[in-house]
């Protein structure tokens, strides 16, 4: 009796212009038991391009309220990072800027203390960390740029100097590398090169390779 009621119930939504989903989930019925008691009772295109584009919108609402829930997660996230983290005292801005150092910078070769990044914000921080740390002013360093050769090179200048704000005085002819956008990404960009950044002292270079050689030699694994 139930199950006729169930089929008479679907029938009457699948007169109404229901899917086939929708009627499931208002009835509890499986859709290989709806599949034989609606076969005669097919939709309109109209009506399935209407279901279709419902569908759509509401997938984009989903997917919508899951990227807010999100950012509101990360957000909290970051909200009691900061506050746990910040400020940094001097001792902890320079072992953090040492281990910058570390991962991005230049090792050997040269006797410049130099590093070399495409994000503006690892390029501030370590102006920061070496004014700081060292007295290293940013009227004292010197950037080059590595470009591609498609990119105009007065826009990118304009960019860091801006960014950095660092006349373009301070600025080295930009090294421009032949790879072409397809080389780059997938997506063919080029973002804005990659900025090097630094001043020349022996001294200060290797003051801060040993450093890092006496943090690596602590915490090696014997």
């Amino acid at each position: 009796m139930a199950r006729l009621r169930d089929h008479q119930k679907a029938l009457e939504l699948r007169t109404q212009g229901m899917s086939y989903s929708q009627i499931r989930d208002i009835l509890g019925v499986s859709k290989s038991t709806l599949s034989p008691w609606l076969k005669d009772y097919p939709l309109s295109k109209e009506r399935i391009g209407e279901l279709r584009d419902h569908n759509e919108k509401r997938i984009e609402r989903f997917r919508q309220t899951m990227q807010k829930k999100r950012n509101d997660r990360v957000e909290g996230v970051y909200t009691v990072q900061k506050k746990k983290l910040l400020p940094l005292s001097k001792r902890e801005l320079l072992i953090a800027g040492l281990m910058l150092y570390w991962g991005e910078g230049t090792k050997s070769g040269t006797s410049a203390l130099l590093l070399a990044n495409t994000d503006p914000a690892m390029i501030k921080f370590f102006m920061r960390w070496i004014d700081k740390s060292f007295g290293i002013s940013k009227n004292m360093l010197r950037i080059r740029l590595h470009l591609y050769k498609d990119m105009l090179v007065k826009d990118q200048l304009r960019y860091w100097s801006r960014e950095l704000k660092i006349p373009t005085s301070q600025f080295s002819s930009p090294y421009i590398k032949k790879t072409t956008s397809v080389r780059i990404n997938h997506k063919g960009g080029f973002g804005h090169g990659t900025c090097n950044i630094g001043v020349n002292s022996v001294p200060l270079k290797e003051k801060v390779l040993m450093s890092i050689k006496a943090i690596a030699d602590a915490y090696a694994i014997k």
